[in-house]
């Protein structure tokens, strides 16, 4: 395979995002079809010299020029996509969730198991430069054995209501990010996850049936605890921290800044804040998670996030918002 021909189905935020790097940052990649209801992708199709421009995924798929399917379309259809995607025998990029069922995720997961494709989840964090030094340091026992894990993620404002009804809620939508980290940064399996949340930010989140504010506690198989705190709001902006501490030392990643300059006065120290937005925050991971996507299909690789990882993080959302309901502890032993 020397150049893999791409088709997007669905050209919002992620799926610009992936498009715009896939046209102009991948020599071994080609964007050879689009896939949106939206009466703009033809323009968005031109801009990038994409030829085809479907309105229907399933015509997408049958194009016989597509060899892999980004899948950015909304969090519903996830599931269906990938089924017809692996049925055609289409490789698969795939935003998370797969979706908000177990059992439906678990079925997914069969017919792409059956259909001998592959299925790359994009949790994108486990891509940052910074976080995956962080996860080095841990892997080479630089700070002894992890104790505790400390991940801060806070968005600088919270997303339309609307979309928050048919998201999930904040532990499916928002701090399954922060869950698979907590896999990834230690290396080890959750097995009991205790959730705490409030509605501080927004009345209509929770009417909604949600809440937006969260403290998370993971237990790990080897003992080792993680804490989780997400916000839908800091004023100050997208606050993204990470913090591991051992037996040995503590290592972690702070926020990225607009700048990294400073100013010292007789009131105290000044300095940017951090930046505003994820597609900001995150755009070199947007870019190496796809550069790894590319390079499992090149080389015949196993995803180095696969659907097992996306089964395992929806279940420890699942674990978190049954303990927010009952008010406990939730083995995810109860959960898978």
């Amino acid at each position: 395979m020397s150049k893999i021909k791409f088709g997007i189905a669905g050209v919002g935020r992620m799926g610009s995002i992936h498009l715009e790097n896939l046209v102009t940052k991948f020599q071994d990649a080609e964007v050879v079809a689009i896939s949106d209801i939206n009466p703009n992708t033809k323009t968005l199709a031109q801009k990038f010299g994409v030829p085809k421009v479907y309105t229907q995924f399933e015509d997408m798929v049958n194009d016989h020029n597509v060899d892999a399917v980004v899948i950015c379309s909304p969090t519903d259809f996830h599931a269906n996509h990938i089924i017809i995607a692996a049925k055609a025998g289409k490789q698969i990029f795939c935003e998370k969730p797969m979706d908000l069922s177990l059992d439906t995720v678990k079925e997914v997961l069969k017919v792409v198991e059956e259909a001998g494709v592959k299925l790359f989840i994009a949790f994108n964090r486990r891509y940052d430069p910074n976080f995956q030094e962080v996860k080095r340091m841990v892997s080479n026992g630089k700070i002894g054995k992890p104790q505790i894990i400390k991940i801060t993620s806070r968005d600088p404002g919270p997303p339309p209501v609307s979309y928050i009804k048919v998201s999930g809620g904040l532990f499916l939508d928002m701090a399954i990010h922060d869950f698979d980290m907590a896999r990834f940064i230690s290396g080890k399996e959750v097995v009991e996850v205790y959730a705490k949340g409030a509605v501080f930010v927004d009345d209509n989140i929770g009417k909604a049936g949600d809440i937006d504010t969260a403290i998370t506690t993971l237990t790990l198989e080897n003992g080792a605890m993680v804490i989780i705190d997400n916000s839908r709001k800091a004023a100050y902006g997208y606050d993204q921290r990470l913090e591991v501490f051992g037996s040995k030392g503590m290592c972690g990643s702070e926020n990225k800044l607009h700048n990294n300059h400073f100013y010292y006065d007789e009131n105290g120290v000044h300095s940017a804040l951090p930046l505003d937005f994820f597609m900001d925050r995150y755009a070199d991971s947007y870019f190496n998670e796809m550069k790894a996507f590319i390079s499992c299909l090149k080389n015949n690789e196993e995803p180095s996030t696969s659907g097992q990882d996306g089964i395992i993080s929806l279940a420890i959302g699942l674990a978190a918002k049954k303990s927010l309901k009952e008010n406990r502890a939730v083995k995810l032993s109860e959960i898978l």
